[in-house]
């Protein structure tokens, strides 16, 4: 089969043949239709400091992926041949004290499709049935494709209760235009998004954002008069940056709620005069609730979620460096790679 495969340790990605995976008891075979570019992928493809010491090569890449089941594992049930289904990307063990409580999205003993093990940017993938998310028929392949992010900006999104709050998203890339929209899809008032990319900023407010802000000409303190508020209320740290997440606690109101999906250096400082004297309440989001955000991000598309309006680009899997140089540019939202041969 054709695999996009990190063949050594170095910058760049390959379209090779590689074996197919045979799916073993408790799995399954997808024969993948849609695979999305994500974030950590062109981490990847750039070889940068991150995938030098996570990824070790030969990896199929690709977490974000839709397709068919091909073959099901002896001991599955529960599932046909044939029917259309995404995954979740992190393989949990079961056993540890977070999987028996309910917790598995904070398994310690996580390993990531595409990351630790062979992933969906081929034409068949092997993944646990436990893993299978099954996507209903209204929903389009090519937005099924990305229910992985989608489902981390929900897990972001709805940590706090948003329903007229004022919310301050700092980044927008992919998952904080999606987080906007989500902050929009469930009754916020005011949804300011800030970043230093225009193209991004437009899709921010396609997607709902009430103010977008580029930091190179405006401050986010002068738009907090503008909007006339004391603080925010729900904040949402996406871009990684320090010195957003510094101006986010800046502007948060006291008694506010922060939720931290960038990854920060972790060199970054943090005036903890802002969180202690504010008492603000700050969580980590790591990944997705499994599987209670996957029947969330469901069901928000089968009730008119906009997901569409931050698909930007369709290519056909050959040209998948074209779909990297537009992830390095940020001049895109979500890029979809086709492997079924329908898209010219």
């Amino acid at each position: 089969m054709r695999a996009l495969v990190k063949p050594e340790a170095a910058p760049g990605l390959e379209l090779r043949e590689v074996p197919v995976p045979t799916p073993g008891p408790n799995e399954v075979l997808i024969e993948l239709e849609k695979t999305s570019i994500c974030g950590t992928d062109l981490h990847i493809y750039q070889w940068d400091e991150w995938s030098q010491r996570t990824i070790r090569p030969p990896l199929v890449l690709g977490h974000e992926f839709v397709g068919r089941i091909k073959e099901l594992g002896s001991s599955v049930q529960g599932y046909e041949q044939g029917q259309r289904v995404s995954a979740e990307g992190h393989v949990v063990c079961g056993v540890c004290r977070n999987c028996r409580a309910g917790k598995p999205h904070l398994c310690p003993n996580t390993e990531g499709i595409g990351v630790n093990r062979d992933g969906g940017f081929a034409e068949y993938v092997v993944v646990p049935a436990t893993n299978l998310w099954p996507i209903p028929d209204e929903i389009p392949s090519e937005l099924a494709a990305f229910f992985d992010p989608f489902g981390n900006a929900a897990h972001c999104a709805l940590q706090f209760d948003l329903v007229g709050e004022d919310v301050l998203i700092t980044g927008a890339g992919p998952i904080g235009i999606i987080a906007a929209g989500i902050a929009k899809h469930v009754g916020a008032r005011h949804i300011v998004i800030s970043d230093v990319n225009d193209y991004r900023l437009q899709l921010a407010r396609d997607m709902g954002a009430t103010r977008t802000v580029n930091v190179k000409d405006e401050s986010l303190l002068d738009v907090r008069k503008e909007l006339g508020i004391d603080g925010f209320d729900v904040g949402m740290e996406m871009s990684g940056n320090p010195h957003a997440f510094g101006d986010l606690l800046k502007l948060m109101y006291n008694g506010g709620k922060v939720a931290l999906l960038g990854l920060l250096p972790k060199d970054a400082g943090v005036d903890w005069d802002q969180v202690i004297f504010k008492g603000l309440e700050v969580h980590g989001i790591y990944g997705r609730r499994m599987y209670e955000t996957w029947y969330k991000i469901t069901q928000m598309v089968l009730t008119g979620f906009p997901l569409h309006k931050v698909l930007t680009h369709q290519i056909a899997i050959d040209d998948f460096e074209t779909g990297f140089e537009l992830m390095a540019s940020g001049q895109c939202g979500k890029i979809v790679c086709d492997w079924t041969g329908k898209i010219e």
